[in-house]
């Protein structure tokens, strides 16, 4: 019986075949790092808020601590946004004719609330609670950056699973004292490889990476 197919199509079959296979994993390759990029997980981007607020002025310059605007932090499975009220304690007397802010004045007089757009959403499939986080010394740089060098809010991690999970499976590598909690830039005063352990004993951190830890 002669030959149908040249000798060469065996070799082209096989290169077909590792073509395909590298064209796969590079489909796949090409979407782990999509699903991992600023485009999808929002990261690093500036939101438009009702009033461009700047963490750098308030708590840099003005040395404001988190915990008088976001009061609920240390007590509720959330951070809080500030009401106006909070806003007007400085800005009754403080750049009180300044155009930038008539939003948060008109706000204050019409007792309407701002409608700020959270910038760290989590999906509603995963629980969070900030208060059990500040009670076992994670502070607010650890998941917020320094918001203490933001001229405008940005998302500064990028919230995805594997991130809470590096944490979680590490906690000593993260942990701090908890009068710590809201200082920026901090650094530990012996090293945090001997901090930390320390710590997760003290503050009785668990090493949780169950699935029903953030997924109720």
């Amino acid at each position: 019986m002669p030959q149908i197919f040249h000798r060469s199509a065996n070799t082209l079959s096989k290169v077909s075949l590792v073509g395909l296979l590298s064209l796969v994993a590079g489909l796949i390759l090409l979407a782990m790092v999509l699903g991992s990029s600023s485009y999808v997980t929002r990261a690093n981007e500036y939101i438009e808020q009702p009033i461009q607020f700047s963490h750098l002025h308030h708590v840099t310059d003005d040395g404001i601590d988190c915990r008088y605007c976001h009061t609920s932090v240390e007590t509720s499975p959330f951070a809080g946004i500030p009401p106006t009220k909070t806003c007007m304690n400085c800005h009754s007397q403080l750049f009180n004719t300044e155009p930038i802010l008539e939003p948060v004045r008109a706000s204050f007089r019409e007792d309407k609330p701002l409608h700020w757009v959270r910038v760290h959403d989590l999906p509603d499939f995963v629980y969070f609670n900030h208060s059990i986080h500040v009670k076992k010394g994670m502070g607010c740089e650890v998941c917020h950056g320094r918001v203490d060098q933001m001229p405008l809010t940005l998302q500064a991690r990028s919230l995805q699973m594997e991130w809470c999970i590096e944490c979680h499976r590490n906690p000593e590598n993260y942990v701090r004292p908890r009068s710590e909690i809201t200082t920026m830039g901090y650094r530990p005063p012996v090293a945090q490889s001997v901090i930390g352990p320390r710590l997760v004993n003290e503050y009785g951190i668990q090493s949780l990476t169950s699935c029903s830890t953030c997924h109720r």
